[in-house]
């Protein structure tokens, strides 16, 4: 993909992430071999909010760690847009937070600041200003062990928006939490979405979450994981959990996640 150099940056429809024919198989020390992801297909779009859903163990964190470059298929390939790099313009929010112990959670999120080259006297008030957006305010000076789990995922995420991404993958991050937490966490990170309008990736086994945060589902098989189908969401956010609209479309995933349908 070229880069157009008079443009302003990538447009809503530009492809930011394209997965051809991608498969991947683990080997253990005993000779054991996993089938993780059997030929893999996907584009995802600049300012995507793409849920990934499907059983525990169907591949789904698989794809995020080659999307993330931590990993290489065995087959097929992942195309990045130009001047995407993970570390860079790629952030990663994982299932169980990532903070530094020794850090506050101001010190955490100044660090990925520091990375990122932004001067000494910046880097405070920037540090700030992402914990005041991610619900932190007031707990700037809290090392880790003295939050909640759901106060530690807020500060991980200020920490990965402070990379800036053009890219946000997600990997079920609201997992180990409570659902009144979880409802939080859900209406934060949609909001922050709307506002920024990163591209995100987000792996969940929650089709109600994937309902409530997605512009597009995709629902992945049994392993070896494969795409079963997609579903674009123009549901209106925020997303009511009572409407008819809501519960079809949470039964047709389910029964595409059943084998239901052809």
């Amino acid at each position: 993909m070229t880069a157009n150099p008079n443009s302003k940056g990538p447009s809503k429809n530009s492809v930011v992430l394209e997965v051809r024919g991608v498969s991947k198989t683990f080997y253990s020390t005993l000779g054991a071999t996993v089938r993780a992801l059997q030929d893999v297909n996907l584009a995802v779009h600049n300012s995507d909010f793409v849920t990934l859903v499907g059983a525990t163990g169907c591949g789904k964190t698989t794809l995020l760690n080659l999307i993330a470059g931590l990993d290489a298929p065995d087959e097929g390939n992942l195309r990045l847009s130009d001047g995407l790099r993970f570390g860079d313009n790629i952030a990663y929010v994982f299932q169980h937070y990532t903070l530094f112990p020794w850090r506050t959670a101001l010190g955490n999120v100044a660090f990925a600041l520091q990375m990122r080259g932004i001067p000494r006297h910046r880097r405070k008030p920037k540090a700030s200003e992402l914990l005041y957006k991610v619900g932190l305010a007031g707990f700037e000076n809290i090392y880790p062990h003295e939050l909640s789990g759901g106060m530690r995922q807020r500060a991980a995420i200020a920490q990965a928006l402070a990379m800036q991404p053009k890219l946000l993958l997600m990997d079920e991050p609201f997992g180990a939490v409570d659902d009144s937490t979880r409802g939080e966490l859900q209406q934060m990170v949609t909001e922050l979405w709307q506002e920024n309008q990163t591209t995100i990736i987000f792996v969940t086994h929650n089709i109600d979450e994937a309902i409530v945060l997605g512009s597009r589902i995709i629902v992945f098989s049994e392993r070896p994981g494969k795409i079963v189908r997609e579903f674009k969401i123009d549901l209106p956010r925020p997303r009511n959990r009572m409407t008819k609209e809501f519960t079809d479309l949470f039964i047709q995933i389910r029964q595409s996640l059943s084998g239901q349908l052809d």
